[in-house]
């Protein structure tokens, strides 16, 4: 099974893409871990990548599709996959097909979670990441035993630059302009799975599992 996760900034894509990962036993690839990957392995792609990444620019979407692509070639993606961060524009969704198409593949399901404005600034300005464990905490739905600390090693706890109020707007700004009307492209297909992601986290899991397994 395929499958491409939609959705805001923190509308959950993370917490719930482990989960099915496990439930159907598919590799979970982000274009983080896959731009990574490639700068650990020293492709070609990679070397490219890691060139922009240095220097702060934004990486060309034909080393971004072909890392991706690259990726999605490798041996434990040949029962699907989960696919999260990518595409996130239409130009980008394009290539995505025909990358696939390749390869023999296609996307199944799009799975597209729903959250409130002001629920996802909510969720996204109240985080709070352990310095040295890297643990996500959140001061009104998953706070530390302790304010500030982390509970795991009392180690200090801190707000991501692009936590704040204004970042986090303006990342939802551009969600909205570029990767929002993809619901429209993967609907027109027949594609897309809504889905309430501003549920209990396990009632949202269960929730998509139904709408994956309803659809094989």
């Amino acid at each position: 099974m395929n499958i491409l996760f939609m959705g805001p900034p923190g509308a959950g894509k993370g917490t719930q893409a482990e989960r099915i990962v496990e439930e159907f036993g598919i590799p979970h690839i982000s274009t983080g871990d896959a731009f990574r990957l490639a700068m650990k392995e020293g492709t070609a792609l990679g070397i490219k990548a890691k060139e922009y990444v240095d220097q702060g620019l934004l990486v060309p979407d034909e080393i971004t599709n072909g890392i991706v692509k690259e990726r999605l070639e490798q041996s434990d993606c040949k029962n699907g996959f989960l696919l999260d961060g990518f595409p996130r524009t239409l130009q980008q969704a394009e290539a995505l097909d025909v990358m696939l198409a390749e390869l023999g593949r296609s996307i199944d399901h799009v799975v597209n979670l729903k959250v409130d404005r002001s629920l996802l600034l909510a969720r996204l300005t109240g985080r709070r990441i352990s310095k040295t464990t890297g643990t996500t905490y959140h001061v009104i739905f998953n706070p530390p035993k302790v304010e500030g600390i982390c509970d795991k090693d009392g180690g200090e706890l801190y707000q991501r630059s692009d936590d704040t109020e204004e970042k986090v707007g303006t990342r939802l700004d551009e969600y909205s302009s570029k990767t929002a009307p993809l619901l429209d492209y993967y609907s027109a297909k027949g594609l897309l799975r809504e889905v309430d992601g501003e549920k209990d986290i396990d009632v949202v899991t269960s929730d998509i599992i139904s709408n994956l397994r309803g659809s094989l």
